[in-house]
């Protein structure tokens, strides 16, 4: 068993984690960032990334994620690979649970954490259909996104196709009316179950198509040329055919990477963990949370990392505030 004390421990290495370890490192708080199952978050799998200041020409998500890891690196952040499957955050300091390969053997760690800062992120929920996997498997990313937002830009003049029925959808699909040729909603029902007053702005935009009782089979394409098409089934007429497009958005929710802590941290009904006013601070004095794992709203690399800015200096705070002398120690058995 390998057992560890830490001032700081981040969980999550996407832009808000590691912005909070750079943070936290700078102070002298010699933070370890416990990496999840998809270190660097959800920009390892976007291609170009524009709307991140500082990179005039644009960036590739996997390589903004390394200079963030680097620099946090260099301030004197340990980065470590720990499967946590469970918390107790009952006391001071929290203790966390996890396994980890050392020496090509798995290990039971044992991270206690003086302040804790939660950057778990969320996972955007997909249709799991062929063709929208990650590439090189499948289109993710290359045609295929869940963020209108980071990606819509991409898609002037091309016709598009947004995924779902729910408000998220509708603000999607008028937002990337300002790019696309042309938007087609898919939605597997004969009714939006968006606000009204979202669905009468769609449902009255000259760019927006919408496509009831169909559901996407497949989508299509190469990986050299993006999206070319899906195969759609409608539900009514039982028949399936090629809808050409060169986007899929798929706007069916967000899931918070926050089942760890149902029953420890407030959280609202879908997950997303509950902050103290402007502060990152949750219910419990010590552990605060940042990025997407608290943010339903925004969900942006930028404003992720901004977060996780707020969640080290209230880390850096609370420990300063406690007055509490903590040194860093690591042990084997």
């Amino acid at each position: 068993m390998k057992q560890s004390k830490h001032k700081v421990v981040i969980l999550g290495s996407g832009p808000a984690g590691l912005t909070a370890a750079i943070y936290a490192s700078r102070a002298q708080l010699e933070p370890i960032v416990i990496e999840g199952p998809q270190p660097g978050g959800q920009l390892t799998i976007t291609t170009d990334v524009e709307n991140y200041p500082g990179f005039r020409s644009g960036i590739m998500g996997p390589i903004l994620m390394d200079e963030f890891r680097e620099q946090a690196l260099r301030f004197g952040t340990q980065i470590v690979n720990v499967w946590i499957d469970k918390v107790d955050l009952s006391s001071r300091p929290f203790k966390l649970y996890g396994k980890e390969s050392v020496d090509s053997a798995e290990v039971t760690s044992v991270i206690e954490a003086e302040s804790l800062i939660i950057a778990t992120g969320a996972s955007a929920k997909w249709l799991g259909v062929p063709g929208e996997e990650p590439t090189p498997v499948g289109l993710g990313g290359n045609g295929v996104s869940a963020c209108a937002t980071c990606d819509g830009f991409f898609f002037r003049e091309r016709p598009i196709v947004v995924v779902g029925g729910g408000d998220t959808a509708m603000e999607e699909a008028l937002f990337l009316t300002k790019f696309a040729s042309s938007v087609t909603i898919v939605h597997r029902r004969d009714e939006f179950r968006a606000s009204k007053i979202m669905q009468d702005r769609v449902l009255a935009h000259e760019k927006i198509n919408v496509l009831w009782n169909t559901e996407i089979k497949e989508i299509k394409g190469t990986t050299a040329d993006g999206v070319s098409s899906i195969e759609i089934y409608n539900s009514l007429t039982k028949e399936t055919s090629d809808l050409p497009t060169q986007g899929v958005f798929i706007a069916i929710g967000h899931k918070p990477n926050t089942d760890l802590f149902k029953g420890v941290l407030e959280m609202d009904d879908v997950g997303y963990l509950k902050t103290e006013g402007r502060t990152m601070k949750t219910n419990i004095p010590g552990v605060f949370a940042c990025g997407d794992a608290q943010d339903a709203y925004y969900r942006q690399a930028i404003s992720a990392a901004g977060t996780g800015c707020m969640a080290a200096i209230d880390a850096e705070r609370f420990l300063a505030e406690h007055g509490e002398a903590v040194e860093n120690t690591e042990t084997n058995y």
